[in-house]
């Protein structure tokens, strides 16, 4: 039984492929999330309390969808597998509701929009959960190998990094080039542009990669019972406590990128050139990644080292500027990238192999339902960490489109650097207390399989 697990090769076309699935999601969620709260407010003329409260709420609407779509996919019976089907044709609905999302109506009533931002969003929130989520979890059932799984993981972030790089390069550009000085315009063909990759990406991945991890046929558990596995699932538990945590410092601190660069540093195309700064950075980060995992045989010490790093390094960027002190802004900026990106690459590994330790301590395979939670934490730090910046910035007087008081510079200037950094210290701490190792890990797949097979 020792060999069974070591023979689960991928080829290398299902890996790549694997990572253009996170390239398309990049192309639509990091645009959401470094974006629409600025689109929102700059451009669709909504007030900052009520992007505030659209992110806090919305989450709600994730806590419903995200284990009902988890629990599908599950239980989805086809040709193509469980997980598969639902990129083929869950990609193309959200292109469409991303184009609609970014159709900015600045002469509506400020209820009417509210109501146009919050159906929209809603509905592009479920139709990204509908993608996302299977895609997320298709990893766990390419393969139960674990140094394989690695490198799936690998292409995944390498391929997002080089997706949120350009994303990050372009977007400010093009809107320009799109809009001709018309930001309304720019943003809703910069929509169009990235939800057609968003749909191509995805369909790629869907023809080029195989679920060949069977599972066991008794699968109609209750909710709850899944839920009381899950409790049991300790490895499980601090990837979720880690996925909030990153979920809040990543989309906190993008959705305030574009206000640091625009209103701090006096000159939004900076955002342009810091990105082109760290794209090279964030690639070599990501496929460090394996070396790490090699070094401590634990996925989650990879992940508190590269965390680790992140805080000090953004911790650092306080005290320098792009327009002062160039050099040392830089050199930070490309180190906390670097960690960063390993960091990314770590934290989505975890989760296949909390699946397989579920299973051996519960006798429960619910990869679905478990990433459901794993999106959903996520999504509930990107509530808060934008919702609390939106809160912050208009309490303090935040106004679209003109020089902004001291208060408000002080907090994007805070929640570019010295927040985010103290919180990955934070993440840092709890993945220190991750024991599924490589051996462990190995061992519980030979058991699983042996009950499999006996």
């Amino acid at each position: 039984m020792k060999n069974e697990v070591k023979q689960s090769k991928i080829p290398f076309i299902s890996k790549f492929a694997y990572g253009m699935g996170d390239v398309g999601c990049n192309f639509s969620w990091m645009f959401v999330g470094n974006f629409l709260m600025i689109f929102y407010t700059d451009v669709f003329g909504i007030s900052m309390s009520a992007v505030a409260t659209l992110m806090l709420l919305s989450r709600i609407w994730d806590a419903i969808n995200d284990p009902i779509i988890g629990g599908l996919s599950d239980k989805t019976r086809s040709r193509w597998g469980r997980y598969r089907p639902w990129l083929l044709f869950g990609a193309p609905f959200t292109t469409l509701i991303l184009i609609l999302t970014f159709w900015a109506h600045p002469e509506m009533s400020q209820i009417n929009k509210i109501l146009y931002m919050s159906i929209t969003y809603c509905i592009l929130v479920l139709g990204y959960t509908c993608v996302n989520i299977p895609y997320g979890t298709l990893c766990g059932a390419m393969t139960q190998n674990m140094d394989e799984r690695a490198q799936i993981n690998t292409s995944r972030s390498v391929s997002a990094m080089v997706a949120i790089g350009i994303i990050n390069i372009i977007t400010i550009p093009l809107i320009d080039f799109f809009g001709n000085g018309n930001s309304q315009q720019g943003y809703l063909w910069i929509a169009v542009l990235y939800g057609i990759i968003f749909s191509a990406c995805h369909i790629f991945c869907f023809a080029k990669t195989k679920e060949v991890v069977e599972i066991p046929k008794q699968q109609r558990y209750p909710m709850m019972v899944q839920l009381k596995a899950v409790m049991k699932n300790k490895p499980y538990l601090l990837a979720l406590a880690g996925q909030i945590l990153f979920g809040f410092i990543l989309y906190g601190r993008n959705a305030d990128m574009i206000y640091y660069f625009t209103y701090v540093e006096g000159n939004a195309n900076l955002f342009s050139l810091y990105s082109l700064a760290i794209i090279v950075p964030s690639i070599i980060g990501a496929a460090c990644f394996p070396w790490i995992f090699k070094w401590t045989t634990n996925k989650g010490w990879a992940a508190s080292i590269f965390a680790l790093g992140s805080g000090i390094t953004m911790i650092g960027l306080y005290f320098f500027s792009p327009n002062t002190s160039p050099v040392p802004f830089y050199v930070f900026a490309a180190l906390s990238q670097f960690f960063f990106s390993g960091f990314n690459t770590a934290i989505y590994a975890i989760i296949p192999d909390c699946v397989e330790y579920g299973e051996w301590k519960t006798g429960i395979r619910n990869d679905g339902f478990q990433y459901a939670f794993i999106s959903l934490g996520n999504k509930i730090g990107m509530a808060l960490g934008t919702s609390l910046l939106a809160l912050t910035l208009g309490i303090a007087g935040y106004v679209p489109n003109v020089e902004q008081n001291q208060e408000v510079i002080s907090i994007m200037h805070h929640c570019f650097s010295t927040i985010p950094g103290i919180l990955w210290i934070l993440t840092a701490f709890v993945l220190f207390y991750y024991k599924l190792n490589k051996h462990t890990y190995n061992r519980i797949v030979n058991i699983i399989n042996y009950q499999k097979n006996k």
